[in-house]
């Protein structure tokens, strides 16, 4: 939905897209705009996972959107919202400054992605997951591998891509300025369950923490956001 902000109120809704497939899991829900000015949105599989390698479906896909709800003549297939496909639970989305795609995304049994989103491809799922190959699929940037990170929303500072962890219970870090792929992790168990991450104005980090979604264990604190300055993790 989009709404015009009055005061303090939400008003004149207008629907831009409808029809997406849901479920109590596998449901993604991020929402961005990109830097060519174009709405993306995240959807997941809907616990089906053979609707994510459908191009008729919204499910298991990455969208691409004008805000008014129609669709870019630029998108790979005609008259759809789809951008790319093959995705089990995409939920963080970020671009560096060489305008890429990254996007987060939930495995099975392990095997957690960060990849490089491109218009028109297919990532894999649920044909592939992880290192597995075959031709015509996209390979993570990296994985998890029998690690869970379980995450979530994901930004872009300074050559690296911080995303919060969900069941890791971290921010993790993927450095992006060298030859091989590594990735790091900060604030491990401190705050619980981390949802998302943005960079604020100022050049900081700020996470929200996700204890009270009945997954987590919530302190009498919880939930929080959470500032950090990335020089001192």
């Amino acid at each position: 939905m989009r709404f015009t902000k009055e005061d303090k109120n939400l008003v004149e809704p207008l629907t831009i897209i409808e029809g997406i497939p849901g479920f109590s899991i596998h449901n993604g829900g991020r929402i961005k705009f990109g830097p060519d000015g174009l709405l993306y949105i995240t959807a997941g599989d809907a616990s089906i996972s053979s609707l994510a390698q459908d191009t008729n479906s919204l499910a298991g896909k990455i969208l691409r959107l004008n805000d008014d709800g129609t669709i870019p003549g630029s998108n790979p297939f005609p008259d759809s919202p789809v951008y790319s496909y093959g995705h089990r639970n995409p939920q963080g989305l970020a671009w560096d400054e060489e305008g890429r795609l990254f996007a987060t995304e939930h495995g099975s049994s392990a095997r957690d992605e960060v990849n490089i989103i491109e218009a028109g491809k297919n990532y894999g799922w649920p044909t592939v997951r992880g290192e597995e190959t075959a031709d015509g699929l996209e390979n993570p940037l990296i994985h998890s591998g029998d690690d869970t990170w379980a995450p979530s929303g994901l930004a872009y500072l300074d050559g690296s891509l911080y995303f919060g962890g969900l069941r890791g219970q971290s921010l993790y870090e993927v450095p992006l300025d060298g030859e091989t792929i590594t990735i790091n992790r900060h604030l491990q168990g401190n705050f619980g369950r981390l949802r998302d991450v943005v960079v604020g104005p100022d050049g900081f980090l700020y996470i929200l923490t996700n204890n009270r979604d009945g997954r987590g264990i919530p302190s009498a604190e919880d939930d929080q956001i959470i500032r950090i300055d990335p020089e001192k993790l």
